[in-house]
């Protein structure tokens, strides 16, 4: 089977630096995969904040953004305590959205946790379908 590979750009556009809580963990005492899932969420919500936006949901009236795809490669384990440092690039920008790529590393060692992507889709909640990138999120992300 193959396996998935992310290959990260050579610039990241946002970072933040989130900790490891206990609630993350899974049965094997490190983070679970579904909490890398979760961990990127936040930072992508908190990115969003710095552009303004106050709101995944609603980033222009109605208009916000769904997550269409999801893929995340894991490098090593992490555990409670761990503070993770969430790097954020937009990648691949089209009509309707782009590609978000994320590099999670430990702060204290440096060591690459995990590599994320997520495939963002701009959607009108009111009329329940997926819509252009508004114009103030394209300004906000340098597009214009």
């Amino acid at each position: 089977m193959a396996r998935i590979h992310i290959n990260l750009p050579d610039k990241f556009i946002f970072s933040t630096e989130l900790p490891v809580r206990i609630s993350d963990l899974n049965y094997g005492n490190h983070v679970g995969n579904d909490s890398i899932l979760t961990l990127m969420q936040e930072a992508r919500a908190l990115f969003y904040r710095t552009l303004g936006f106050n709101s995944e949901v609603s980033i222009e009236g109605t208009v916000g953004q769904v997550v269409a795809d999801a893929a995340i490669v894991y490098k090593a384990e992490s555990f409670f305590g761990d503070t993770l440092l969430i790097e954020i690039a937009v990648l691949d920008l089209h009509k309707y959205g782009f590609d978000m790529v994320y590099r999670i590393s430990n702060t204290i060692t440096g060591k690459e946790v995990a590599r994320g992507k997520t495939g963002i889709v701009c959607f009108d909640y009111a009329k329940r379908k997926m819509t252009v990138i508004p114009t103030t999120l394209q300004k906000a992300l340098g597009v214009f």
